[in-house]
């Protein structure tokens, strides 16, 4: 039987970094996809595989309080039908020790892999830890991509699913931060908009778009779907990608699930469904 956390943290004096009070809709989100893709595919595949590629410190606190939330590894950790493996990322080597502290007094047992640094650079550690599929061994994993602004590189997303299948949910940082450095991002001179996407095409368009009235949030939420579907992932609409809001009902990103496969839709239309009715902090797409 897997490990039920407790309904909140208690103080394990490790590092607890701060985080906004949305960022607990966004966890509770995640770990309701977590919780229905591993429980409909547990009978369907030999080993499934929950990769977080900005791990953190595994307890977070929400900021000007004292209160205390589970980040994204534990959940997926205490699911009911938990994965066969976890891998966790983090560039942070404080961030990382104290979730390590922390998984190995929660879940002494389960089988973590650790991979310390930036995941664009550490693409082909977090590659080697994956299983590998094939006709006798089974692997289906699921990847949480959670970064703090538009800094995941498309090279590492083009990596990952090479030769595998792996679904992804992607927090698209949207308006904390494309939306806020538009002109710094549009500049010529300037290559964070190419390596996210990764493509140089998007320039054009986003000249062609822009007249149209269309705003550089949703053109690059739309550009990206468009990238992931040169993958092989089914194009995800914008209206399907989830908006989190601030405080104040400002906009702050979209989470995006990427899948080859169309059942995933289903799982993801649940979470949708699920947000919309119980956490009216999430604005609808």
């Amino acid at each position: 039987m897997p490990y039920k956390l407790p309904a909140a943290p208690e103080p394990d004096g490790l590092l607890t970094p701060e985080v906004g009070r949305w960022a607990e809709d966004k966890y509770k989100l995640v770990s309701l996809y977590d919780r229905l893709f591993s429980t409909a595919m547990k009978n369907k595949w030999d080993v499934r595989v929950y990769i977080d590629l900005y791990a953190g410190a595994g307890f977070a606190r929400i900021r000007h309080t004292d209160r205390l939330v589970y980040g994204s590894p534990l959940l997926a950790l205490a699911i009911t039908d938990p994965f066969n493996k976890h891998i966790f990322c983090e560039a942070d080597a404080s961030l990382l020790l104290a979730l390590q502290k922390r998984v190995d007094r929660l879940f002494p047992k389960s089988d973590v892999t650790y991979v310390h640094g930036d995941c664009d650079e550490q693409a082909h550690q977090i590659c080697a830890a994956i299983p590998e599929h094939s006709k006798i061994r089974t692997v289906l994993s699921f990847c949480f991509v959670d970064p703090p602004n538009i800094s995941i590189k498309f090279s590492t997303m083009r990596a990952l699913s090479h030769q595998r299948k792996i679904d992804f949910v992607v927090l698209l940082a949207l308006y904390m931060d494309a939306n806020r450095n538009e002109q710094h991002y549009t500049s010529k001179r300037n290559s964070k908009v190419d390596e996210f996407l990764g493509t140089t095409s998007w320039r054009a368009r986003w000249k062609h778009e822009r007249l149209k009235g269309i705003k550089f949030p949703r053109f690059l939420a739309e550009e990206y779907s468009r990238q992931m579907e040169t993958l092989g992932y089914i194009n995800l609409p914008f209206h399907k990608m989830k908006k989190v809001r601030a405080d104040k009902n400002q906009p702050l990103y979209h989470l995006a699930l990427f899948s080859r496969n169309k059942f995933a839709s289903t799982l993801w239309d649940e979470v949708l469904k699920y947000s919309t009715d119980q956490i009216p902090l999430l604005g609808n797409a």
